[in-house]
C-alpha cells in the first residue's frame, strides 16, 4: 500500500495524480511526444493516449513491450481523447483505452451529443454493444483487462464510520455537497445519477476538479461531504478517505483495453500476442497500487511500468 504522508505532502503529490477520468476528456490540446526508439526490425508503430499518470503508465508498458518485440515505437500523449481520435485509425495505430470511454465517444460521434450512452457495467457486454460502432470506425479491441477505472465517489473515513456508510445507497435521502469535475452536474454517471438513481440530495456541486488536490481538501475540511475520483486512486487511504461502493452500477464499464487500428492489426497480428498478456496481468488492485507509486511516492511512470513488466515476466 502507499506510504502514509502528511496532508501537506499528499496534497502536493496529488497535483500529479489523475486529472481526468477514464470516460471524460481533459480540456487542453497541448501534446507531448516521447522519443522514438530505434533499431526495431518489425517496422514502426505509433501509440497515442491521454496525458494523465495512469494513461502515461499504461502507454509506457505498451511501448516497452512493443520495443522488446522489435517494433520502433513513437508514443504521443495528448490532453484529450478529442485530440487523438481524428487521427485514429490513420496516423495512430494503437491507443491504451477504456471500454466505456471509447465506445461512448464513438457513439456521440456517430449519433450526436444527445445519444443515449451505453451503460453496461460489464466490459465485454459494453464492447459487444458497441461492436458496430467499433467496426465502422476501423478499430478492434484486444483482450479486455479485469482492471477497471471508473468514476468513484469518496467520503472521509470518519464520516463513513459516523453515518454507517459503505455504499452510495447508504446516502439515500441525505443532503450532501459534492466536489467534482466541472461537467458533473446532470451527468448520469455523476450528479445526475447520484440524484436520480440513488436519491441523494446533492445541494450543491463545487467545480473543484476530478481527483484534484482541491477536491480532496474540500472533503477533508468538511466543505463537501462527497468527492469525485476514480476507482484506482492510490492516494485515498493515506488521506483518510474511502470510496463508497457504486452498488446500483451507474458507471459504465471502464476496463482497460488496447484499441488497435483494424488495418494495422491485420498487417501485424503479433501485436495481440504482445499486449494481451499485459491485460491479463493487470487488475484493479495492482493498478491502484501502481498509481499510488506515481502519485504518492513520486516514482516515474516508465520506471513503475518496467518494474511491473519484469516482475510479471512480461519483459
Amino acid at each position: 500500500m502507499p506510504i502514509v504522508r502528511t496532508l501537506a505532502a499528499v496534497l502536493a503529490a496529488t497535483a500529479l495524480t489523475l486529472t481526468g477520468c477514464a470516460g471524460d476528456d481533459l480540456s487542453s490540446d497541448n501534446a507531448s511526444d516521447s522519443p522514438s526508439s530505434s533499431g526495431g526490425d518489425k517496422g514502426s508503430v505509433t501509440v497515442a493516449g491521454q496525458n494523465f499518470p495512469e494513461a502515461t503508465l499504461v502507454a509506457s508498458m505498451y511501448q516497452q513491450l512493443l520495443e522488446n518485440a522489435g517494433y520502433t515505437v513513437e508514443t504521443k500523449l495528448v490532453d484529450s481523447r478529442d485530440a487523438y481520435m481524428p487521427t485514429f485509425p490513420g496516423d495512430v495505430d494503437i491507443v491504451p483505452e477504456y471500454v466505456g470511454g471509447i465506445v461512448n465517444f464513438l457513439n456521440t460521434q456517430a449519433n450526436g451529443d444527445s445519444a443515449k450512452p451505453f451503460e453496461a457495467g460489464d466490459g465485454q457486454q459494453l464492447a459487444d454493444d458497441g461492436a458496430t460502432l467499433l467496426k465502422d470506425a476501423g478499430i478492434e479491441l484486444l483482450d479486455i483487462s479485469p482492471a477497471t477505472d471508473t468514476n468513484a465517489f469518496f467520503v472521509t473515513q470518519d464520516y463513513a464510520d459516523s453515518e454507517g456508510l459503505s455504499t452510495l445507497s447508504d446516502l439515500e435521502g441525505k443532503s450532501v455537497v459534492l466536489a467534482a469535475a466541472p461537467d458533473c452536474k446532470g451527468r448520469l454517471d455523476c450528479e445526475g445519477g447520484l440524484s436520480d438513481d440513488y436519491g441523494i440530495d446533492v445541494t450543491k456541486v463545487l467545480e473543484l476538479g476530478y481527483a484534484s488536490a482541491q477536491t480532496y481538501k474540500s472533503v477533508i475540511d468538511g466543505e463537501s461531504q462527497l468527492g469525485e475520483t476514480s476507482t484506482t486512486d492510490g492516494t485515498l487511504e493515506s488521506q483518510g478517505l474511502v470510496v463508497l461502493d457504486d452498488d446500483k452500477q451507474i458507471q459504465p464499464a471502464q476496463n482497460l483495453v488496447p484499441a488497435v487500428s483494424a488495418d494495422f492489426l491485420a498487417d501485424n497480428p503479433d501485436v495481440a500476442d504482445i499486449l494481451n498478456p499485459l491485460m491479463a496481468a493487470l487488475t484493479t488492485e495492482n493498478l491502484t497500487e501502481l498509481n499510488g507509486k506515481i502519485a504518492v511516492d513520486r516514482a516515474k511512470p516508465e520506471d513503475v511500468a518496467k518494474e511491473f513488466l519484469e516482475s510479471n515476466d512480461l519483459l
